[in-house]
C-alpha cells in the first residue's frame, strides 16, 4: 500500500487523519530530498577522485539499490513498476562496471547533477517553503479561532460582527493555503520518478563510452534504454492527464466545498470544543475534539486532538445520543453553543461549542436538534439515454467517422467547437431531427465536431458504459495479474453487464478496433485510444484524488477490450472462470508467462500517447508467417510489461524528446524475477571467443536468435536440457503442466515469443521460456 491520496475536501476538515496523510507525504519527500543530495554529493566525488572512482562507484550503486518511490494509491502500472526497478537495474550496471577502474571525466555534470540540483531546489525547495507557510497559517488560525472563541457574547454586536468576519476571513485564507499546499504535495509525488530517473537515464548511457568495453555495453543497453524510455514516456503522460484532472477537482471544491464532501458512513463529522469542568474555584476549560455522528444508530464519538501538542491524539469517548439542544446566549457566555445528552447519562448533558452559527446550524440538523430543519433536494435528470435515439445516434456518427475520417491524424483528440457540438448533439437527440441529419455527405459538420459529439453523448449519459456497480471490478484485473489473465478477467466482467450496456460497447469497441488498424495514418494507437475513452467509459461514481489516481488503469482495461474485441463480444466466458478477485494464475513468485496467440506476429507499436511508432517484423527468416491486421497489434500497457523489439534501426522523434537510433533489437526478455535474474552487465560481458562458456554463463537468461549483421554469435540451444524453476499449470493442450525440478529433454526455441519447445515424460510441448533453468 502506497501513500494515502490527499483528498482537497478533508481540507475543510482538517481532521487528524488527514495530518497523518500530509506528514506521510512531508517525510517522504524528505526521504527523497536526502537521497537526491547523496546521490549528488556521489556523483561529484565520481568526477573529481579517480583513484577514489571505485569506492565512490560503489557507494553510487549502493544508494541506488537501497532507495524505492513511494506511489498514491494502492497499485502500480507495469510502467511505474518498471521505473522503480530501474534503479535497482543502474545499481546492478556500477557494481560491475567497477572492475574495469576506467575514468568518468565528462558530461556527468551537465546530464546528471545539473538536473538533480535544479530539481532539488525548484521542486523539493518550493515544497519546503509551502510547508512554512501552511505550518504557520495553521498556528495563526487556530490560535485566532481561539481567542475569538473566548469573545464574550456580552460585548457590542457591531464587535462581534467584526470579529466574525476577521475569523472567517483568516479561515478563507487558511483553506485556500491549504488546498494548495495539498496539491503541491501530490505534485511533487508524481513528478519525482521521471524528474529524478531521466538525468540518471542520460548519464548511464554516457557512462558506457568511457570504457573499453563501452561500445558492446552501450549497444546491448540500448534494449533496457528504449524500454524504460517508453516507460518514463507513459508515466509523465499519464501525469500530465492526472495533474489537469487533479487540479480541475480542487477548482470544484475551492468553489463549493459542501457539494463535495466526500461520501462515508458519518452524517456528520468535524471539530467541536467541549467544555469540561472542573472543581470550585477553577471553573471549566475548553478542549478541542475531532467528533463524529452517525444518524442510524445515534452513535456520538469524540478524540481529543490538539495540533500543537504533536498532533497525538487522545482516548476516544463513544456515547449513544438522548437528544440534542440549542444553548441561548443568555445562559452561557460562549456563542455557538448546544448540549449534549447521552441515553445512559440522563440529566447531564455535555456542552459544545461549535466554530461558527452556520456550523452550528449544520451539526444540530445532523443531531436532530429542536431548532434542526432539513431540505429536500430532488434532482431530475433529462438527456442522454441508452435507447433507441441513443443507438442511432452512436450508429450515425461511427458511420460517418469510418466513411469520411478514419485517417484523420489525431482522430478523438482533437477537439471540436463546442458551440457546434452543442447545436449537433441537440439535434441528433431529437427524434424530430435526428433522421434529418446527414453526418456523411454535408460539409457542414467536421469530423472533429463528429467525434466530439458522440463523446460527449456517452459522458452524458447518467451511468457510463460500464456502470458503476462495475467500476472497481473492471480496475482489479489492471493492477495485477498476467496478461492473458486480465483479459479473462475484463472478459468475465463484459457479459456481467446490463444488455444495452453491452450491446452499446461492443458497437463502439469495434469501431474503436477498426480506427487502430489505420495507426500509421490517423496516429491512434491502441494506447492513445485507452487514453481518450478510458475516462468517457469507465467515469467513477464519487469524484475524489483516489479514483483519479486510478485513470491510468481505465485506460488499460479499454486497451483491453479494443485489442481482444473478437473474443470478448463474440464468445461467452468462462462458466468456471471465478469471480475476479485476484486475475493472476501464475503460482505464488513465479514470473508472468508470456501471452500466447496463435499466428500472432511480433509486430507491434513501440508508440504510446504522443508516440506513434512501429517496428519491423523481427521474426526468423526460415519461420513461416502469417499475415495479421494491423488491429491486432498489442498496446504495451494492456499485453506486455515490456515490448518486443526488432532488429531494424529506431528512431525515436519526439519535439520533447531526443533522436535515439536502436540498433540491434532482437527480442529481449525483461520479466524475469528479480531474484532468479542475472544482472544485463553479467551476460553484455561474456567473452564472444567461447560460446559454450557463454551459454554456461547464462543459467537464468535465454537469448533469441541473433539478427543478421551481429558482432556477437549466440550458440543455438537446440537438443540442451533444463531444469523447471517455478510450477506450472498448463492453459492449453499444446503446453506442459510441471512442477519444480522437473527435467526436460531436446529443448529448443519455440515460434512463439517467449515460449520454448521439450520433451517431459515422453510428451512434447511448450514451455514458459522464464520458468526453466538450462543445464
Amino acid at each position: 500500500m502506497g501513500l494515502q491520496p490527499l483528498e482537497f475536501s478533508d481540507c475543510y476538515l482538517d481532521s487528524p487523519w488527514f495530518r497523518e496523510r500530509v506528514r506521510a507525504h512531508e517525510a517522504e519527500l524528505e526521504k527523497t530530498n536526502k537521497f537526491i543530495k547523496e546521490l549528488l554529493k556521489d556523483g561529484k566525488n565520481l568526477i573529481a577522485a579517480t583513484k577514489n572512482l571505485s569506492a565512490a562507484q560503489r557507494k553510487f550503486a549502493h544508494s541506488l539499490r537501497d532507495f524505492k518511490f513511494e506511489f498514491i494509491g494502492d497499485a502500480e502500472t507495469d510502467d511505474e513498476r518498471y521505473i522503480d526497478a530501474s534503479l535497482h537495474e543502474f545499481s546492478n550496471f556500477l557494481k560491475n562496471l567497477e572492475e574495469q577502474r576506467e575514468i568518468l571525466a565528462i558530461s556527468v555534470t551537465e546530464t546528471l547533477i545539473k538536473p538533480l540540483e535544479k530539481f532539488r531546489k525548484e521542486q523539493l525547495g518550493a515544497v519546503k517553503e509551502e510547508k512554512k507557510k501552511f505550518d504557520k497559517e495553521t498556528e495563526k488560525n487556530y490560535s485566532l479561532l481561539e481567542k475569538h472563541l473566548n469573545l464574550s457574547a456580552k460585548k457590542k454586536e457591531l464587535q462581534l460582527q467584526e470579529a466574525d468576519n476577521q475569523v472567517e476571513q483568516n479561515r478563507k485564507h487558511f483553506y485556500e493555503l491549504s488546498l494548495e499546499y495539498v496539491c503541491k504535495l501530490q505534485e511533487i509525488q508524481e513528478r519525482k520518478k521521471f524528474e529524478c530517473v531521466e538525468p540518471m537515464l542520460s548519464f548511464f548511457q554516457g557512462l558506457f563510452t568511457f570504457y573499453h568495453q563501452g561500445y558492446e555495453l552501450a549497444k546491448d543497453f540500448n534494449h533496457y534504454k528504449t524500454a524504460l524510455q517508453i516507460n518514463i514516456q507513459n508515466t509523465r503522460n499519464r501525469f500530465e492527464g492526472t495533474r489537469s484532472e487533479v487540479e480541475e477537482l480542487m477548482n470544484k471544491i475551492r468553489r463549493n466545498p459542501q457539494e463535495h464532501k466526500r461520501a462515508n458512513h458519518f452524517t456528520m463529522e468535524g471539530y467541536l470544543y467541549v467544555q469540561e469542568k472542573r472543581p470550585a474555584p477553577f471553573g471549566s476549560s475548553w478542549v478541542k475534539h475531532y467528533c463524529m455522528y452517525r444518524k442510524e444508530t445515534k452513535k456520538f464519538s469524540m478524540i481529543p486532538f490538539e495540533h500543537r501538542s504533536g498532533g497525538k491524539l487522545g482516548d476516544a469517548e463513544l456515547f449513544v445520543l438522548a437528544y440534542c439542544t440549542k444553548r441561548n446566549a443568555d445562559t452561557i457566555d460562549r456563542r455557538f453553543c448546544f448540549d449534549l445528552e447521552a441515553s445512559d447519562r440522563p440529566g447531564v448533558p455535555v456542552t459544545m461549542q461549535a466554530f461558527s452559527e452556520e456550523d452550528r446550524k449544520l451539526w444540530m440538523e445532523a443531531l436532530d436538534g429542536k431548532e434542526a430543519c432539513s431540505t429536500l433536494f430532488i434532482v431530475s435528470f433529462v438527456g442522454a439515454q441508452l435507447d433507441k435515439i441513443g443507438f442511432a445516434i452512436i450508429k450515425k456518427c461511427i458511420s460517418a467517422v469510418e466513411t469520411r475520417g478514419i485517417n484523420d491524424q489525431g482522430l478523438y483528440r482533437v477537439v471540436g467547437v463546442s458551440s457546434k457540438v452543442q447545436r449537433l448533439l441537440s439535434l441528433l437527440m431529437d427524434s424530430k431531427t435526428c433522421n434529418e441529419v446527414d453526418l456523411e455527405n454535408s460539409v457542414d459538420w467536421e469530423v472533429k465536431t463528429i467525434t466530439s459529439a458522440m463523446k460527449q453523448y456517452l459522458r452524458s449519459l447518467p451511468e457510463p458504459l460500464m456502470t458503476y456497480e462495475l467500476h472497481g471490478e473492471f480496475i482489479v484485473p489492471a493492477k495485477s495479474g498476467s496478461p492473458e489473465s486480465r483479459v479473462n478477467a475484463v472478459h468475465f466482467l463484459v457479459h456481467k453487464l446490463p444488455e444495452k450496456n453491452k450491446e452499446m460497447l461492443e458497437i463502439l469497441v469495434k469501431h474503436l478496433a477498426n480506427v487502430s488498424k489505420h495507426a500509421k495514418k490517423n496516429l491512434m494507437t491502441v494506447a492513445n485510444l485507452g487514453v481518450v475513452f478510458g475516462p468517457t467509459l469507465m467515469r467513477p461514481q464519487e469524484e475524489t484524488v483516489a479514483a483519479i489516481m486510478d485513470l491510468k488503469f481505465q485506460n488499460i482495461v479499454v486497451e483491453i477490450l479494443i485489442e481482444n474485441h473478437e473474443k470478448i463480444f463474440k464468445t461467452l466466458p468462462d462458466a468456471s472462470f471465478p469471480e475476479p478477485i485476484s486475475m493472476s494464475v501464475s503460482p505464488p513468485n513465479a514470473p508472468p508467462r508470456q501471452s500466447r496467440r496463435q499466428g500472432q506476429r511480433i509486430k507491434r507499436p513501440l508508440a504510446v500517447y504522443n508516440l506513434c511508432l512501429e517496428l519491423d517484423d523481427a521474426d526468423s527468416h526460415s519461420s513461416p508467417r502469417e499475415d495479421t491486421p494491423t488491429g491486432s497489434m498489442d498496446s504495451l500497457s494492456s499485453q506486455s510489461p515490456t515490448p518486443a523489439f526488432s532488429s531494424s534501426p529506431l528512431g525515436l522523434l519526439d519535439e520533447n524528446h531526443l533522436i535515439m537510433d536502436s540498433g540491434d533489437l532482437a527480442g529481449w526478455t525483461t520479466n524475469l524475477p528479480a531474484q532468479s535474474r542475472p544482472s544485463m552487465v553479467s551476460w553484455m560481458n561474456i567473452p564472444s571467443a567461447n560460446p559454450a562458456a557463454s551459454d554456461a554463463a547464462l543459467p537464468n537468461f535465454i537469448f533469441p536468435s541473433p539478427a543478421p549483421g551481429t558482432d556477437r554469435a549466440v550458440e543455438s540451444v537446440a537438443h540442451r536440457k533444463a531444469r523447471a524453476v517455478y510450477p506450472c499449470e498448463a492453459e492449453h493442450s499444446s503446453e506442459l503442466s510441471f512442477q519444480i525440478g522437473a527435467i526436460f529433454e531436446d529443448v529448443q526455441f519455440s515460434r512463439e515469443p517467449g515460449w520454448l519447445e521439450g520433451t517431459l515424460d515422453g510428451k512434447r510441448g511448450l514451455i514458459p521460456q522464464n520458468y526453466v533453468q538450462f543445464l
